[in-house]
């Protein structure tokens, strides 16, 4: 089946042409076709990228832009609600289709602005509610979507989502996407769904056991320094670094790029021949990091990936699933490793529980460590290397003025020059903290107590032992020397609105 079998507008069709896709995943192929027939639906699926274009597609297809907002789209995080933005965005431009984000953490005026000139609203629950409930905002959506509404119920927003549906017209089309369907979720789906028609996807198969899975618990301000740390001690050959956003993978190109890495990236914004260019790079060698959203990297096929990176970990399951496969190809083993903050620690586990597999915590190694591994490889680097006529001129050249010793001790210490490893001595969370951090967010309904402990000047642990892993270097390096060093520092920045167009 192909996109063009839909019959979608033409200006969405031309868009999905541009992004260069042709045929649609499992979730668009049912459900679109019941969204172009006027049904409500309830859509289980955690296909987290198909999703959006799922009900996007069909819903922006028989909108018209006539300057009202037409569609609604209530999502449970400022980061999904930003990322569903710019993927509506991508495929509605063309059909004059605006959108608008709004979430906490902003002042209205702006909001309000943005939304006056929107077709679409991506929104979270509690500030949606505010303005309704203020009258700052009346809206007769066609359209209404409820996008992963288990992880809304799971954080507490049913009050809230229940009380919006109050203010909506009640002809209008409902749309409903969830990963699981608990009884919370199905008596939700009967007071606000009209006679819906159920898509339910398949789980994909499990995680290849080729593929080690680990994952390292860092505050916010520290993932940049952590990514950089964990690529220099692990020296991948050929590496994928997922991002949940655009704008994070040029942010991030640009800071690799300055760090000396060989990089680039892949979003959605990208012209197709730009793609193929980068991509053919990427596959030939001239490129080793490759720093991509999951969208762009759909249809990625590329064999000796060695490691895959999640920058931030994934909206679902199948997200995580479908990025970690772009290693361990081909029979090869493969490691894919996920940074996240104290209080993304039940989604860690939600997501073993979802793709029966085992993730393993680890701690970010010291700068010591990572500069001793270098070492090591060094050595071994020289010992095999085979003596060449020019390296014995310059030797003799030397001599002149320099007896041997001299010379070595002045040849190592260049050669170490570039070796020098940078950045803090210690990144990240010790392992007895991610395990207390581990209860109690599995004790917490929200997750909220393992941000508190995440906030708490770090303690000591076993002398000379980083959890399980002998540390090695020089004095000061043991789990002692990490004490008082505060590991808090939230993410600080506040939330806000966006608009596309």
């Amino acid at each position: 089946m192909k996109f063009t079998d839909f019959n979608l507008k033409e200006t969405i069709q031309a868009a999905i042409t541009e992004a260069g896709f042709t045929e649609p995943s499992p979730v668009q192929k049912d459900a679109i076709p019941l969204i172009l027939e006027g049904h409500d639906i309830i859509a289980q699926a955690q296909t987290g990228t198909g999703k959006t274009a799922a009900f996007g597609l069909p819903v922006m297809s028989m909108m018209k832009a006539d300057g009202s907002v037409e569609g609604l789209v209530i999502v449970p995080t400022r980061e999904l609600a930003m990322q569903v933005s710019d993927e509506l965005f991508r495929f509605g431009k063309l059909s004059g289709i605006k959108t608008a984000t709004v979430y906490g953490g902003t002042a209205y005026g702006q909001q309000l602005e943005r939304i006056k000139q929107a077709s679409i609203v991506i929104a979270t629950p509690g500030r949606l509610q505010d303005l309704l409930m203020s009258g700052k905002v009346k809206m007769n959506p066609k359209f209404v979507i409820l996008d992963e509404a288990d992880e809304m119920l799971d954080m507490g927003f049913l009050d809230e989502i229940k009380n919006i549906f109050t203010f909506l017209p009640k002809e209008r089309q409902t749309l409903m996407f969830s990963a699981t369907m608990p009884n919370a979720i199905r008596k939700l789906a009967e007071e606000i769904l009209n006679d819906p028609k159920t898509v339910s996807i398949t789980k994909a198969e499990k995680t290849n056991t080729k593929i080690t899975q680990l994952y390292y618990v860092v505050q916010e301000k520290e993932r940049d320094d952590a990514l950089v740390r964990l690529i220099d001690y692990k020296n991948p050959e050929k590496c994928i670094i997922f991002c949940r956003m655009k704008k994070e993978v040029d942010r991030l190109v640009a800071h690799m790029t300055a760090q000396g890495f060989k990089v680039s990236g892949l979003h959605g914004d990208m012209e197709q021949k730009q793609r193929e260019v980068t991509i053919r790079a990427f596959k030939g060698g001239g490129i080793d990091i490759f720093i991509a959203t999951d969208v762009a990297a759909r249809g990625l096929d590329v064999n000796d990936v060695t490691h895959v990176f999640n920058y931030h970990i994934p909206f679902d399951s199948e997200s995580y699933v479908h990025r970690i496969g772009r290693t361990g190809r081909g029979g090869k083993t493969g490691e894919a490793i996920t940074l996240v903050t104290p209080n993304e620690l039940k989604t860690i586990k939600r997501i073993e529980k979802d793709v029966g597999t085992t993730m393993t915590t680890q701690v970010i190694p010291t700068r010591m460590e990572v500069q001793n591994n270098r070492s090591d490889a060094l050595i071994a680097k020289i010992a095999e290397t085979k003596v060449t006529e020019n390296a014995i001129n310059l030797v003799k050249t030397l001599q002149h003025d320099l007896d041997i010793v001299t010379i070595a001790h002045l040849l190592a210490s260049l050669v170490q020059e570039e070796n020098f490893v940078k950045g803090k001595d210690n990144i990240g969370l010790g392992l007895e903290e991610i395990e207390l951090l581990i209860q109690r967010a599995m004790n917490s309904r929200s997750g909220g107590s393992g941000d508190r402990i995440g906030s708490r000047n770090r303690s000591g642990g076993g002398g000379g032992y980083r959890g399980n892993k002998p540390r090695t270097g020089g004095g000061g390096s043991d789990r002692h020397g990490r004490n008082g060093r505060s590991s808090g520092g939230r993410d600080s920045r506040n939330g806000g609105q966006g608009s596309r167009g």
